[in-house]
């Protein structure tokens, strides 16, 4: 790591060692852009490092609501709004027990990241609760929407800051959250994405992160020969991304093997078709949180209680959970049964003894942030329909979103080039990323 790097690394860590997996973000990317520090002074001389892992700005709140019971509850609600240097403030909403600061913190870092490799004019935040919609009624999630969105208002807007859903964040929520918005604030604008398609909505959204992450997918198997059809693919997860990478697998004829929850994984030897992808929705929103009645439904799956699908021999894995989900143990496993490729759809989901066994064993690797990269990129066009007062068809934007995808498997293979020839996807992912919000730190002063 450069000398820079690793100084301000060290400072993060002694200001807040708890901070786990936001250490964790910094981490990858200081460890990728050691040649780009070591040939450009200016990013010393302008505290770029030390201005660049601070958000701008926190936020951070109280959500009072009442439930079915009459009973006050209490959540914290947060916004971390990380770096507006190339546009407004732009990430997800996550309510889900785990989150807290040190979450939210390496999702606006990634994000911010993230946001520059589309190319789109976009900065990086993240929000949410630790508020559990599980086993909620609608009145009592709709409440608690209603009572975030009572704060958080004061801080977003189609200039300033637009959040989107996240894990807990669904339509549903998103249109509790619009909803209020325009209540409080007495104004009809593009302030969320994710919205739905009759109050300005965009079509594919809701496939774009894993449309996105088939087509990267794609352009990394064309550098080797190779094709996705009639590649085994192992999914994790079961909600919208799962399904996205699914669906858009299945129908370039992959056959695409697993899918899993938190109560273990399915396989599914026959490979899954749109009638079992489909399935994979009514799973979701059945709000048990289980993949096993897939296996009730579907004669010849099989469910494991219990395990990870990384122990399943697959051509390509794509973790589409959550973060840290494939550790270094999955990894060997998958090694050992001959993987040739991982694509990582959730943010930040391959713990860094998981990418480090990848790349010893020669395995083609790329980050969440490049992967993924097809959720934001797609709602940075909702904001542009919602701006312009119009929507486009699914056609338009699907080949938009194709040609943002490609544009980043682009800046990866430019960036991460290695004398050997062969593409260092995270190094890649992490040079274009840092560069472009960098540049646009040095340009607008401190």
């Amino acid at each position: 790591m450069n000398d820079y790097a690793a100084k301000v690394l060290e400072m993060r860590k002694a200001q807040a060692p708890w901070e786990s997996e936001f250490i964790q973000s910094v981490t990858e990317v200081f460890e990728s852009i050691g040649t780009l520090l070591d040939s450009d002074s200016r990013y010393e001389k302008n505290k770029i490092l030390e201005r660049i892992t601070v958000p701008e700005r926190i936020i951070t709140f109280q959500v009072p609501w009442i439930d079915d019971n009459g009973e006050i509850q209490v959540n914290t609600g947060y916004r971390v709004q990380f770096n507006s240097a190339i546009g407004p403030y732009k990430g997800g909403l996550r309510f889900h027990p785990t989150v807290n600061l040190s979450v939210l913190k390496f999702l606006g870092f990634e994000q911010m990241f993230k946001n520059a490799l589309t190319t789109l004019p976009m900065g990086g935040g993240k929000g949410g609760s630790d508020f559990n919609p599980k086993g909620k009624s609608d009145r009592e999630i709709m409440t608690f929407c209603q009572n975030f969105m009572r704060e958080l208002y004061r801080h977003i807007g189609p200039n300033t800051d637009v959040p989107a859903g996240d894990i807990g964040v669904g339509a549903r929520e998103i249109g509790y959250l619009f909803g209020q918005y325009k209540r409080v604030a007495n104004v009809f604008n593009g302030v969320l994405t994710g919205k739905g398609l009759g109050w300005g909505g965009s079509l594919v959204r809701a496939e774009a992160t894993g449309f996105g992450a088939i087509y990267f997918v794609q352009y990394m198997l064309a550098r080797k020969n190779e094709k996705i059809e009639g590649k085994r693919v192992a999914i994790s997860g079961f909600g919208n991304v799962a399904w996205g990478a699914a669906l858009k697998a299945v129908r370039l004829g992959a056959k695409v093997i697993t899918i899993s929850g938190p109560d273990g994984y399915i396989l599914d030897e026959a490979g899954l078709n749109e009638e079992k992808v489909a399935y994979m929705l009514e799973l979701r929103s059945s709000g048990r949180d289980i993949v096993a009645p897939y296996a009730e439904k579907f004669a010849g799956s099989k469910f494991v209680a219990g395990r990870k699908p990384w122990e399943v021999p697959a051509d390509i894995a794509m973790p589409c959970a959550i973060q840290n989900e494939l550790n270094g143990d999955d990894a060997a496993a998958l090694v050992n049964n001959g993987i040739g490729l991982v694509a990582e759809v959730s943010n930040m989901g391959c713990t860094p003894e998981a990418i480090e066994c990848f790349a010893k064993n020669d395995i083609t690797f790329a980050p969440g942030k490049a992967v993924n990269a097809g959720g934001v990129a797609t709602s940075g066009l909702e904001m542009s329909q919602n701006a312009g007062h119009g929507y486009w068809t699914a056609e338009e934007v699907d080949a938009r979103l194709h040609g943002i995808m490609s544009g980043i498997h682009n800046s990866c293979v430019n960036n991460g080039i290695q004398a050997d020839g062969s593409i260092n996807y995270v190094k890649g992912a992490n040079i274009a990323g840092f560069r472009t919000v960098a540049e646009a730190m040095i340009a607008q002063g401190v």
